[in-house]
């Protein structure tokens, strides 16, 4: 990695694992140690925010440059880079989230005993930063985390279909980002860097219900880019037949402050009336809320999305 993107990341608070993995505290983590609020997946899908290890296999690893990212977008691609082994990966990300979390242990609005299990995860979100399916080894990673009791949530842009397809274990919850509604729109608000990524996106898509595990198809919504569109989207959605759908509003942070506005960030209301659109096309309900993240879920008439994760 070069030396101004490692520079950059750090400044950012990523602990850097080898030479493209890292880790990096959520927001969530944060506001649970110390004042017991809860990130919206635990309460949509029951994973504790806490034990939750948010990492990445490829962080300076991406093959898209999406406006809205909070991201660095410092990207390369693997060649010539470390690509550590599953184990090392997961070791040393262990060992940096409990280095970020240490810091904790001595403010006394944090729970001893939460504390404790911060060090000790039982989730990890393959998300973060980059495209983890770009990561050689991501199914041999998963199957490790699997053996050890913990669960994995991957979020992937869809661009590589065959890694999904190829995995030699599946995460317990998919995520796809579906951000646009139409290849036009797509290319433009996702800058893909290869002419097939909107094809390929409709492959996984295609491919998801055969995969033997829970799918979320989650729609990033961007306030004057891509919200509305909803048949179009719910085209989409039809072929992907997700067990959740999660329309989410986009949040000005990060690195995508210099590429958007705060007008950008749609309101839960904008993201409310998108999602019960969707949901009337879909033959769906909407099932969770949670207005300070801007996010909505929706499912299949009496679905319980808190069903208890393998």
């Amino acid at each position: 990695m070069a030396t101004s993107a490692l520079n950059q990341l750090e400044k950012q608070q990523y602990r850097i694992v080898g030479g493209t993995g890292a880790v990096k505290l959520c927001h969530w983590m944060r506001q649970k140690l110390i004042y017991g609020r809860p990130c919206y997946k635990e309460e949509f899908y029951g994973v504790e925010s806490h034990k939750c290890l948010q990492m990445t296999p490829s962080v300076n690893i991406c093959n898209f440059r999406c406006l809205f990212c909070w991201r660095f977008h410092g990207m390369t691609g693997f060649e010539g880079s470390e690509c550590l082994e599953p184990e090392a990966l997961l070791e040393g990300c262990i060992r940096e989230q409990r280095l970020l979390v240490s810091g904790f242990k001595g403010d006394s609005r944090c729970d001893p005993g939460m504390w404790e299990e911060a060090r000790l995860p039982n989730q990890v979100a393959i998300s973060l930063s980059g495209e983890p399916t770009l990561y050689p080894h991501l199914g041999e990673f998963i199957g490790l985390c699997e053996r050890r009791g913990m669960t994995t949530f991957l979020v992937t842009n869809g661009s590589v279909p065959k890694a999904i397809e190829n995995l030699s274990t599946l995460p317990t919850q998919l995520y796809v980002t579906v951000a646009a509604p139409n290849r036009e729109l797509f290319e433009r608000l996702c800058v893909p860097q290869s002419s097939r990524a909107w094809d390929s996106l409709k492959e996984t898509l295609a491919l998801l219900p055969s995969l033997d595990t829970r799918v979320v198809v989650r729609h990033t919504l961007v306030d004057g880019w891509n919200l509305g569109w909803e048949d179009e989207y719910a085209k989409l959605d039809e072929i992907a037949d997700p067990t959740f759908i999660e329309p989410k509003g986009y949040v000005f942070v990060g690195d995508s402050r210099s590429r958007m506005t705060m007008a950008n960030m749609p309101s839960h209301s904008k993201v409310r009336e998108f999602s019960k659109r969707i949901a009337e096309r879909m033959s769906l309900e909407l099932i969770m809320e949670r207005e300070d993240s801007r996010v909505v879920l929706l499912g299949e008439k009496g679905s319980r999305p808190r069903i208890a994760l393998r």
